[in-house]
């Protein structure tokens, strides 16, 4: 989740930022598989013996020739882990070995790292109501997928034992539904276990594990992972005690951990995670042998003092960056809709990084105040309205252009459907399919088989692997929206006139100005309050448990105005317990339900007379307006009110058993050490031992805190565990110091890298919607010597018929005078001989874009960043002169090449435009 395709953006963007991460040349052998066996607890006793053998090549590998670059190595004082990534890599379905595969997957990370002093371990814990609306659409889309894969699988088997081939049954090689990795389950429960066996076996016979403290936040300490890490930053570098040169590395892959990196201010965090993209495939769970790479904040920081920069001006970093920040806020996040004209794939990022400087001097300075805590908290509002005024001078300019592009795509696939249609049909090596309507049957029968009738154990699991291979291309197509003619017709046309009204008509019922002004000014307001709920989550902690976005919608660039008249606060709440969570995120499907909810909780969901049974809607609705495939769509869920929630599961409570109750209980923090650490010989430490519950302080240069002695409850896993020989492990419960005003600059005594970037490694491109088609003229560096803002990004241009200007390409043309004069169709629209693929955006990952391929619907959370516009068709005509910092298109006549481009008219004669 996070920001999606925000890290392809960045790295395209700010290449140096990134460097690869040094991997052991330890032998595989020690890791190689282990009989197949149902016994968990006989699985990490397993897992955890091979560390004896681990333990030497560690210990005499660091200084050998393996580390090739040892002198280059940063040498880190603490390793965060952000769990959820490692437990959703490794806990596949299919994937019996998962806590086997976890904890070598840490040893590697742990191997990549080598930290001196902490490892801190966290576990999503219960995330805050205004996450709770992408998680409800991402398990209720999830499910819906799943039950369609479902009905597909039973009809190709009746298929495939038709033919006389032999499939396992679905149960024999699937053994959890992935709906349990949330904080109450079982499986999570399991994880808690494992990892406090792990962190004790690791301690007590590692050497170097010898030094480390080790923090355990698992699933029952409230908050997301990254949240958790970063505000035990946040809180040691407010102590007097901290260490301004320590040296960070965060695990993870959700993008808000580099916006929460920057937020922090601390110039030493590198954010290690695998590289996009990469050559070597692993067997699925074990992403060990797949190649990492860190991304250096400080690096970072000196490409965006670069790129904020305004000349005449004397700039702050720091402000500069906590600017940054919050612009891109705008382009959405977990808790917020991003704003309607701005996509990442777009290079939305580029065009706020534009508009901020070029409104820079009228707006009178940085938009961010982190001194500011009263009304809307650390947001000057009358710099950030003038902000927004510019910014919507381009919303309709990026809708033509996108309308324009996606009615390209669309035709050119409707076009290829026709030609595929037609050479079928005259091929005289078509096969009929026997039923010749079904589609399951037609695919199966076209793409042959290999396998005999009568199979052996080999042929079956390959008949196996067929089925889903099919499976999977029949959701891929009905996914396809465009490729299956499902897609509806567009009946706002954003950016034509009236398309404003048309959207608050067609999606909040709105007829009159009155209705549309009242629900304008309600989505604004709780959009500020979004913001400002956002930010303080970065730059501080969380403002309130129980605040969320009650809209699936953002409003517009163009209505977000006259932000002074809301009044800004929150009240801070409590987080939901576990049992809650899951009550708000599950949908209401009983096989879902029974591998994640106690039975008393369960009953409340499928009850008709439950107070809650509005919250759980039999059919699911996804607007896939704009979008090119379903799994895109957004699924219109009604929002959770947390006070009806509480009121109706306060009532099955006290059903509960032992072991449930301890699964829904909120929990805190724990730190762990080995008895001959010489944190376990300060005087806190010693005191634990007396039977009071009282916390006591600590202060070091390594950490700060209060402890207090570990009683909670053992871990009914943990106890399932044999007994670690000779344990040195000591533990106690962990408590951050207590919140404090974040420093929002860099602390006295700070080391700050010699700087290596400089104007000429920033790639400067034209905005997105000011050249025609979808790739961008080749790129250009900016010169040390000059700045100058793109001037089109301001004023408003005029649409002119075909022939006259750019945005005219002859008579059959989809531009954007077509979309205002609504008269020509798109049967009789022109295209050259076109490309529509992702390539258009080097490196991104999350799959955006219309000529991207199809996927698998069963990625849907992992594609949650692809939207309408895409990776589009490139012009055919035109080529584009690059100098002096301008970028120019030749006026060059075109036309269009194939069967359908038969519009006579001329190419676009327009003046060239200056970017």
């Amino acid at each position: 989740m996070g920001i999606p395709s925000f890290f392809s953006w960045l790295v395209c963007k700010y290449p140096n930022i990134v460097s690869s991460a040094y991997e052991s040349d330890d032998d595989d052998d020690d890791d190689e598989e282990e009989e197949e066996g149902d016994d968990t607890a006989k699985e990490e006793n397993n897992s955890a013996d091979k560390e004896d053998e681990h333990d030497g090549k560690e210990e005499d590998g660091e200084n050998s020739s393996a580390t090739g670059c040892s002198e280059e190595r940063i040498i880190f004082d603490n390793l965060y882990l952000d769990m959820n990534d490692i437990i959703h890599t490794c806990s596949s379905p299919k994937n019996r070995k998962f806590l086997s595969h976890m904890v070598d997957y840490i040893d590697f990370l742990f191997w990549i790292v080598r930290p001196r002093r902490l490892l801190y371990l966290a576990v999503d814990g219960v995330a805050p109501l205004a996450k709770m609306n992408k998680l409800r659409q991402g398990y209720f889309k999830t499910t819906k997928d799943d039950t369609d894969s479902e009905l597909e699988a039973k009809l190709l088997t009746d298929i495939f034992k038709a033919q006389g081939k032999e499939v396992q049954p679905r149960e024999t090689y699937e053994f959890e539904d992935p709906t349990v990795i949330m904080p109450g389950t079982k499986f999570m429960e399991t994880i808690s276990g494992a990892l406090e066996y792990y962190i004790r076996r690791r301690i007590s016979t590692n050497p170097w594990w010898k030094d480390i403290k080790v923090i355990l936040s698992d699933a029952n300490v409230p908050g997301e992972g990254e949240d958790k890490i970063m505000s035990f930053i946040r809180a040691q570098r407010s102590m007097e005690s901290y260490d301004p040169n320590t040296r960070h590395c965060i695990y993870g892959h959700d993008a808000d951990l580099i916006m929460l990196a920057l937020a922090s201010h601390e110039v030493h965090i590198s954010i290690l995670r695998k590289k996009p993209h990469s050559t070597g495939a692993s067997p699925k769970g074990r992403p060990i042998n797949e190649p990492h790479q860190f991304l250096n904040v400080w690096v970072l920081r000196e490409y965006l003092e670069l790129e904020m920069a305004v000349p005449a001006w004397k700039h702050d970093t720091e402000r500069l960056i906590d600017d940054f920040i919050f612009i891109c806020l705008l382009t959405g996040n977990d808790y917020i809709p991003r704003i309607p004209s701005l996509e990442i794939h777009e290079f939305a990022a580029d065009l706020l990084i534009e508009v901020y400087k070029i409104t820079f001097n009228e707006m009178g300075g940085y938009i961010v105040n982190t001194e500011k805590i009263k009304g809307a908290a650390y947001l000057d509002v009358s710099r950030l309205e003038k902000f927004l005024q510019a910014l919507s001078l381009s919303e309709e300019k990026i809708f033509l252009k996108r309308f324009e592009q996606r009615q390209k795509l669309l035709c050119r696939i409707q076009r290829q459907a026709a030609e595929n249609e037609w050479k079928e049909r005259n091929s005289d090596n078509v096969e009929e399919s026997p039923d010749g309507s079904d589609p399951a049957s037609k695919m199966v029968l076209t793409q042959g088989s290999t396998s005999i009738c009568i199979s052996d154990k080999s042929d079956v699991k390959m008949n196996t692997t067929e089925l889903w291979r099919n499976v999977d291309d029949i959701l891929k197509d009905k996914d396809d929206l465009f490729k299956n003619g499902a897609c509806s017709h567009d009946r706002i046309r954003l950016g034509s006139p009236g398309w404003k009204s048309r959207f608050y008509r067609e999606k909040f019922g709105a007829e009159t100005c009155i209705e549309i002004g009242k629900i304008q000014a309600e989505m604004v307001q709780k959009y500020l309050e979004g913001l400002c709920w956002v930010l303080q989550c970065y730059f501080a902690e969380v403002p309130s448990w129980n605040w969320y976005y009650p809209f699936n919608y953002a409003p517009f660039a163009s209505d977000l105005k006259l932000l002074d008249q809301f009044k800004i606060s929150f009240t801070m709440g409590k987080p939901l317990k576990p049992f809650d969570q899951l009550m708000a995120a599950l949908p209401p499907e009983m096989h879902v339900l029974s591998c994640a909810l106690p039975k008393c909780y369960s009953k409340l969901i499928g009850c008709e007379e439950s107070i809650i049974q509005l919250f759980y809607p039999p059919e699911l609705e996804i607007d896939a307006d704009g979008k090119r495939f379903l799994s895109q769509g957004i699924a219109k869920l009604p929002f959770i009110d947390d006070k009806l929630l509480l009121s109706a599961t306060k009532t099955v409570e006290k059903d509960l058993t032992v072991d449930e109750m301890v699964r829904n209980t909120i929990r805190q923090e724990r730190i762990f050490l080995r008895n001959s650490n010489n944190l376990a010989d300060a005087a806190t430490f010693v005191a634990l031992s007396d039977d009071s519950q009282e916390k006591r302080p600590i202060s070091t240069s390594d950490i700060s805190g209060w402890l207090s002695p570990d009683f909670g409850a053992p871990n009914i896993f943990f106890n399932c565990l044999r007994a670690i020989k000779d344990d040195q492990t000591i533990s106690a419960v962990f408590f951050n110091p207590e919140a404090v005003k974040p420093i929002p600059r860099l602390l006295d005594n700070v080391i700050v890298p010699d700087k290596t970037v400089t104007e000429s490694d920033i790639p400067k491109r034209p905005l997105w919607y000011t050249y025609p088609g979808a790739r961008p003229p080749p790129v250009t560096r900016k010169p040390d010597n000059l700045w100058k803002a793109s001037s089109p990004a301001m004023p408003k241009e005029e649409v002119k018929n075909g022939g006259t200007g750019w945005l005219g390409r002859g008579r059959g043309s989809v531009a954007a005078v077509a979309i205002a004069a609504e008269t020509q169709q798109i049967g009789r629209s022109s295209y050259g001989r076109e490309r529509g693929d992702a390539e258009t955006l080097p490196q991104r990952s999350g799959g955006s874009g219309y000529g991207r391929g199809s996927h698998g619907v069963a990625a849907t959370q992992s594609r949650g960043g692809r939207c309408d516009g895409g990776a589009y068709s490139s012009r055919p005509g035109g080529a584009w002169a690059v100098g002096g910092g301008a970028v120019q298109r030749e006026q060059t006549a075109w036309r269009p090449a194939g069967a359908w481009a038969r519009g006579g008219g001329r190419g676009g004669s327009g003046q060239p435009r200056a970017w």
